[in-house]
């Protein structure tokens, strides 16, 4: 079983250099019954408590989350990732991913404070706790009977969370540790029960994370709610530990372990920041279309202009661009996971290596769907027009909420250059060949271009052949790079972040590609016409923005003939032979927007 599994799941960063077939892809098509029945009851609770509601959440009514958060344990939706031993319902990787996504599309409030909850409040104990921890802590945090919090991000520690100040000090009679110090931008904070807290014993290089009970009186104090350009009843307050006593059987893990948990929660929470990412362009994209079809203007629904189309199809097109990758990534954690099982690895084990193996993925996923979701909301507020403007509509809110996203979970830059260091030091590791196709492409470079006609007869050939030669850019751009800076490379962010975009429009385009190609061979072309434009729409842009950030990246460390040859190759790897009619395709993907009156795909 584990080797049938091995064979069939790319590693993680594998895309870059193996070929993979839509058949090996899993999509939102294959969600098999119970995956659609869930995906169903969370959105009856979504319009039924909090779309319904949503003003309640815009005025800061911090209670009705936690009331909302405590409906949804009820429905058992807290403890869907927790296993069947601790309360939860042991559902899969990527039915846990299905339920962040849908759950998060009414606002962005309740999105947090749920993600804050069964993400990095649960989950650390859940993958990192002893099993008296996990019997004591779990169940009631899966039932909704606690909510969790989690106590990383400092006053001067932010992006570089290893950097916290707040000190653990072990008693005289070894029993506990004395926490003190100071937490900030602590979501859920106002209703929680219990803190993962993390903190330094002595001058040890790494944090350690501890399990704290919120209790006044063993000296936790708060400062009152902060208030936010967004997520404006998620409750976010500064935490203050003054000497709180936290016995030793509840430190997680071992001593000075606790940067790892951060940083692998933090893999995890990146794809499930994404997942939440996109049941809010759906409701947004829906929302726009609705509107449009309605606003009459010149005799005539604004739905009708071709502008207002262009911006439909785009919105439309990231939002199938983001649910392809985020749920191709998805299965293929919840497949690695499954091998390191059926290896006799234990759950915790095989988890937390599953979501390692593929945290360059969930970066890319991060940035990705994040900066699509405020590109979503901008454009419902132009179409919206002046009452787009208005807090009477809703895609003002949405554009506050989806602010956040590109900061949380790791800043959006942090994870462009995490995307590419990653890449690289499993290279160096072993665990992704990409010297040898950096060699090839660099030997392609110095060859006689072949001038053969390709045969574009098949759905997607060119396009296939175009994501490979995206590739190339990439291993000719990155691969240089590292040959001229070495070890010294991170000082050059810059570079990093435009060989990390070419990365990402790598994999999502592909994602999108794939898809489409499994959609059409289960259902035929002709039935899936607007996918495929929306396929080769998002493949058009994404090859303008690996030439334009190609371009920058080789000028930034080439020169003269180097220059000139790498810059003559960048122009072979991003060129069409048959350029496709972007007008007509936006035309056709609107089309369908229009005639369904919603997000249709």
């Amino acid at each position: 079983m584990a080797d049938t599994i091995e064979k069939n799941v790319t590693r993680g960063g594998q895309f870059l250099v193996k070929e993979t077939k839509c058949e090996d892809i899993f999509t939102p098509e294959d969600f098999s019954e119970e995956q659609l029945m869930m995906r169903d009851s969370v959105k009856e609770f979504v319009d039924k408590e909090l779309w319904a509601h949503k003003d309640r959440f815009e005025k800061k009514d911090y209670a009705y989350t936690e009331s909302s958060m405590r409906k949804a344990g009820e429905l058992g939706l807290l403890g869907v990732a927790v296993p069947e031993e601790y309360g939860g319902l042991g559902m899969g990787f990527v039915s846990t991913m299905l339920v962040c996504d849908y759950i998060s599309g009414a606002t962005g409030s309740f999105s947090t404070a749920f993600g804050a909850h069964t993400g990095i409040g649960t989950m650390p104990i859940t993958l990192y706790g002893t099993e008296e921890q996990k019997k004591k802590y779990v169940p009631k945090l899966a039932s909704g009977e606690w909510f969790g919090a989690y106590c990383l991000t400092e006053p001067g520690a932010g992006s570089d969370a290893n950097s916290g100040k707040t000190k653990a000090v072990l008693s005289e009679d070894g029993k506990y540790y004395s926490i003190t110090g100071q937490k900030m931008w602590i979501s859920n904070a106002g209703f929680c029960s219990v803190f993962i807290v993390f903190a330094r014993i002595g001058d040890d290089k790494n944090i350690t994370g501890f399990i704290v009970e919120n209790d006044p009186s063993n000296g936790i104090s708060m400062n009152e709610e902060e208030h936010k350009l967004g997520i404006r009843a998620s409750s976010t307050r500064q935490v203050f530990f003054n000497e709180t006593k936290v016995p030793v059987e509840n430190m997680l893990s071992e001593r000075g372990n606790g940067f790892k948990i951060a940083m692998n929660a933090l893999n995890v929470g990146r794809i499930k920041l994404a997942a939440a990412c996109l049941d809010a362009q759906r409701r947004v994209t829906s929302g726009a279309v609705k509107y449009a079809n309605e606003r009459i203007q010149f005799n005539t629904s604004i739905s009708s202009f071709g502008a207002i189309r262009a911006k439909l199809a785009e919105m439309a097109t990231n939002a199938y661009a983001g649910e392809s990758a985020s749920y191709r990534a998805a299965k293929d954690i919840e497949d690695r996971i499954a091998a390191r099982e059926a290896e006799g690895t234990s759950h915790q084990e095989a988890e937390l290596k599953g979501v390692e193996e593929y945290a360059i993925e969930c970066s890319i996923l991060k940035v990705a769907v994040s900066e699509d979701v405020q590109s979503c909301s901008d454009e419902g507020i132009q179409i919206f027009g002046g009452m787009g403007f208005s807090e009477d509509t809703p895609m003002e809110s949405a554009w506050r909420d989806a602010r956040i996203a590109r900061i949380y979970e790791g800043t959006n830059e942090i994870n462009r250059m995490l995307s590419v260091g990653m890449l690289i030091k499993k290279a160096m590791k072993g665990h992704v060949d990409l010297l040898g196709p950096a060699m090839k492409v660099q030997e392609e470079l110095m060859g006689i271009p072949s001038f053969d006609t390709p045969d574009f007869s098949e759905l997607f050939a060119e396009e296939k052949g175009i994501i490979a030669n995206l590739k190339k850019v990439f291993l000719m751009v990155a691969g240089s790079a590292v040959q001229k800076y070495g070890p010294e490379l991170d000082a050059h962010q810059q570079l990093l972040m435009a060989a990390s975009d070419i990365l990402i429009e790598i994999y999502m385009a592909e994602s999108t590609i794939l898809r489409t190609e499994k959609l059409a061979k289960a259902q035929g072309e002709d039935k899936v016409q607007e996918q495929i434009a929306m396929a080769k729409l998002y493949l058009y842009k994404a090859v303008d923005i690996v030439n334009l950030r190609g371009k920058e990246g080789i000028a930034s460390f080439a020169e003269g003939d180097e220059q000139r040859m790498m810059l003559m190759g960048l122009k072979r790897f991003t060129k069409y032979t048959n350029l496709p009619n972007v007008v007509a395709l936006r035309e056709k993907i609107a089309e369908k927007l229009v005639a369904e009156n919603s997000y249709c795909f």
